[in-house]
């Protein structure tokens, strides 16, 4: 039997679902591995295209119940949250006043920047590995960054306007949810629970044997640095990511309560 699992090429979900992809431990099914921008995954759950995916956690009440969280393989912790990025320094209110450039309306930072700066200016679209040139060039006022653009937007001379992940850990006291694994629904319950062991089991097999990725991560990095695809794999694979537990599904149930109070 074979899945499909759309994940991103980032090295975070290229580090921790090697082993998944490629064998190296056992599984029920094999598991064939398909790349898409974050934003992308999100649009291509709605029409149901992989039985396993990633997700924005900020994308999930807009898919009712056609796909099951995963408990493990999740993109969740502490000081890891978006930033909001300006050519000068600003308050956040005055940064987001202007056209601000944002990685997708259904992720994450979206929802976490319309929770903590509601009043916004006009909001355009680009893909995330865009928005620093979009605002280096002065084609938008700020922008909205996830993944390895936070470690590199200094070198575009940028300033961090706000950590939109030290905001929701301030008013929540939680860590932040980012992305989420997730099963689609109607593959039934034996298999979903599959489905998790096994990510679980590749997370573990990572975390295991760091080495062992390491062509994968390269492979699908070619525009960053060693160093920041290290940076990165530290920063977004973590305890959540082997399994969510009481803390991590505390946070994801405290974002979706306030997405559903949160206009779109």
């Amino acid at each position: 039997m074979n899945l499909g699992f759309g994940f991103s090429p980032c090295p975070n979900d290229t580090f921790s679902f090697d082993a998944l992809v490629h064998g190296r431990i056992q599984a029920p099914f094999a598991a064939t591995a398909a790349f898409h921008d974050i934003e992308e995954l999100n649009a291509l759950a709605r029409e149901g295209v992989y039985e396993l995916t990633k997700l924005s956690f900020g994308a999930l009440p807009g898919l009712g119940d056609s796909y099951t969280l995963l408990r493990s393989g999740a993109a969740l912790g502490r000081g890891c949250g978006p930033l909001v990025v300006a050519r000068e320094p600003a308050s956040l209110g005055q940064a987001v006043a202007g056209r601000i450039a944002i990685p997708g309306r259904d992720t994450t930072a979206f929802l976490l920047l319309r929770l903590a700066a509601p009043a916004l200016g006009e909001v355009v679209e680009v893909r995330y590995d865009r928005i620093l040139d979009a605002v280096a060039s002065g084609e938008v006022d700020a922008g909205l960054i996830i993944h390895e653009s936070r470690f590199t937007y200094a070198e575009r001379g940028l300033v961090e306007v706000a950590d939109l992940g030290a905001w929701w850990e301030a008013e929540t006291g939680l860590p932040i949810p980012l992305g989420a694994i997730c099963a689609r629904t109607d593959i039934g319950p034996e298999l979903i629970a599959a489905a998790e062991d096994a990510v679980r089991r590749s997370v573990e097999y990572a975390f295991a044997h760091p080495l062992a990725s390491a062509e994968y991560v390269r492979a699908h990095s070619q525009e960053l640095s060693d160093e920041v695809c290290r940076r990165h794999i530290d920063l977004y694979v973590n305890e959540f990511s082997r399994d969510l537990g009481d803390d991590g599904m505390a946070a994801v149930e405290a974002l979706l309560a306030r997405s559903a109070s949160t206009p779109a």
